[in-house]
């Protein structure tokens, strides 16, 4: 397996975001089609968020309930690559397109799930702009550093935000 490359921001966080709601909407459309209309697809991720550094590309959650998860994860295995790096499990998974402009992932989940969360953390770094100055200084540090050492502290940082929604400050 070659060695991911190092976590790097994107030049021109306003190009990634122009690009990643651009593909955005023609990839909701395809999804439109593709699942039922009961499905939730929205787009996550720092393209997401005014102001946030991106690597610049588009991520995607899909919500479905439990009931048609495994339908909608057949459906989108047809059409996109599973991301074999990723956790695949009864109420999620994931899936990419390395070659869309920008490179593209899709996270199926099902609706109040263990990973149903991905809309969560986008929503509270929307609401909370001292939060995108957290998240962005974060960032910077690991700019141009191992992209695993980069996720290890995305994961803590995600985990810190969603722990504080759960259970808010007095």
């Amino acid at each position: 397996m070659p060695a991911e490359p190092n976590f790097t921001i994107h030049p021109d966080t306003e190009i990634a975001r122009a690009a990643a709601e651009q593909l955005f909407t023609q990839i909701a459309s395809t999804l439109r089609e593709l699942l039922l209309a009961s499905a939730e697809i929205r787009h996550i991720g720092a393209t997401a968020i005014p102001g946030c550094l991106t690597k610049g590309d588009l991520d995607i959650v899909v919500r479905v309930e439990q009931k048609h998860f495994a339908r909608a994860d057949e459906l989108l295995a047809k059409r996109f690559a599973r991301n074999t790096g990723s956790v695949q499990a009864g109420t999620f998974s994931a899936f990419e397109d390395a070659g869309s402009s920008p490179p593209l992932g899709i996270q199926l989940t099902a609706v109040d799930g263990p990973y149903d969360d991905f809309h969560l953390f986008v929503d509270a770094l929307q609401r909370d702009p001292q939060l995108v100055a957290k998240y962005n200084g974060l960032k910077s540090r690991f700019d141009g550093q191992p992209m695993q050492d980069y996720r290890a502290a995305k994961d803590a940082f995600i985990a810190e935000v969603l722990a504080s929604i759960a259970h808010p400050a007095e």
